[in-house]
């Protein structure tokens, strides 16, 4: 009822991921034998007293709603497809009457003012807020990442930083000088900020002719693409690369393809490797690219 063949009465319900009352499922035409079998069934979720949640919602949904918040932090940022580097536990915002814990209870909880009010029965924070929270809970670097990839998506537009930045601890408030909406993914940012704290330039989303278009140029002629297993694991898209890395030479780059699992879980490896080839750049053995 609540899943593939959810019912058109459930649709009378305008607000996404919302929690649902008992009077609210009657109110939509359901019957109490049709609740209890649902109930029965796993389709329908009792999160905690008078709270009800539709089993399809993420896991983290119904573990924020039983311990009495709203999705929030990385995990409602997880949800919008927004590049996030902590992961421990489900990160819920506490409403000021919602503390409950239960056994097991492993969430992350957040407390305090919300700068975006939501729908009484809703089940996650509104963006500006998750990514508020985020900044706070994650290293400024993986703040910074979060913040390029919630620009990039769509998620926040850049005229609501300034009423972000406002309220966040005044120590976290410089990173806004590195933020940068033209990257395309978490990765991209990070490498981004190794690039620079090597004291090396970096243009971001570079359109070379007859290559097309590549994550980062540094210093003119070195060129940095962030890899995922699941993008190029099939054999076209690591022969498409291979083509792509022929006609940069052609134009003089030298490109690096570090692996998501190495920026995110071994940086040391890919700054050495970018130092090294910068060093080699900048004693004139590598280089000399154009772009015409």
């Amino acid at each position: 009822m609540f899943g593939a063949h959810q019912p058109v009465a459930m649709n009378r319900f305008p607000v996404a991921r919302r929690s649902y009352s008992y009077a609210d499922l009657r109110a939509a035409g359901h019957s109490r034998r049709q609740i209890s079998h649902e109930l029965r069934s796993g389709s329908l979720v009792r999160a905690r007293n008078d709270v009800y949640v539709v089993a399809s919602e993420p896991e983290a949904i119904t573990i924020a709603a039983r311990a009495g918040g709203l999705v929030g932090c990385v995990s409602a940022l997880e949800l919008w497809g927004v590049f996030v580097q902590e992961r421990h536990g489900v990160h819920a915002h506490m409403r000021t009457n919602g503390a409950i814990r239960g056994p097991g209870d492993a969430t992350v909880r957040h407390w305090g003012h919300l700068l975006r009010a939501v729908h009484p029965r809703a089940l996650v924070v509104e963006p500006l807020d998750a990514l508020r929270q985020a900044v706070i809970c994650q290293s400024p670097h993986a703040a910074i990442a979060s913040i390029d990839s919630a620009l990039n998506r769509g998620i926040v537009r850049e005229d609501e930083l300034d009423e972000m930045f406002a309220v966040i601890p005044a120590r976290r408030r410089d990173i806004r000088l590195h933020i940068d909406g033209r990257a395309e993914a978490g990765t991209e940012t990070l490498v981004r900020l190794m690039v620079r704290a090597l004291g090396a330039s970096v243009d971001l989303q570079v359109r070379i002719r007859g290559v097309g278009r590549v994550d980062m140029v540094v210093d003119g002629w070195l060129v940095i693409e962030c890899d995922s297993r699941a993008y190029h694991s099939e054999w076209q898209k690591q022969l498409d690369d291979k083509r792509r890395d022929l006609a940069l030479a052609a134009r003089g780059y030298v490109r690096i393809r570090p692996a998501a699992e190495d920026i995110l879980y071994r940086p040391e490896v890919v700054v050495e490797a970018i130092a090294g080839m910068l060093r080699a750049g900048r004693s004139g053995h590598l280089g000399g690219a154009t772009r015409a």
